[in-house]
């Protein structure tokens, strides 16, 4: 192999880690922003369930409070 071949070769490594490490950070920051997005939805759901609980409360009684079945 000549000079001017590894050259070309240790250029082309050089241009490949370049890539890689521009992908490499946009992915950490896609990841970082869905973190946060996941983060926002977890709350909301948490405060709807909320106030879901809050606005209609459960129909059903709890078992001491129910009547017997009419065949006891």
């Amino acid at each position: 192999m000549t000079q001017k071949d590894l050259e070309a070769r240790l250029d082309e490594l050089e241009m490949r880690i370049a890539f890689q490490d521009e992908v490499i950070n946009t992915l950490s920051e896609q990841v970082a922003k869905q973190e946060m997005d996941i983060r926002e939805l977890w709350e909301a759901k948490r405060l709807l369930h909320k106030q879901l609980k809050d606005v209609s409360p459960s129909n059903i009684k709890p078992e001491d409070q129910e009547t017997p079945p009419p065949h006891y």
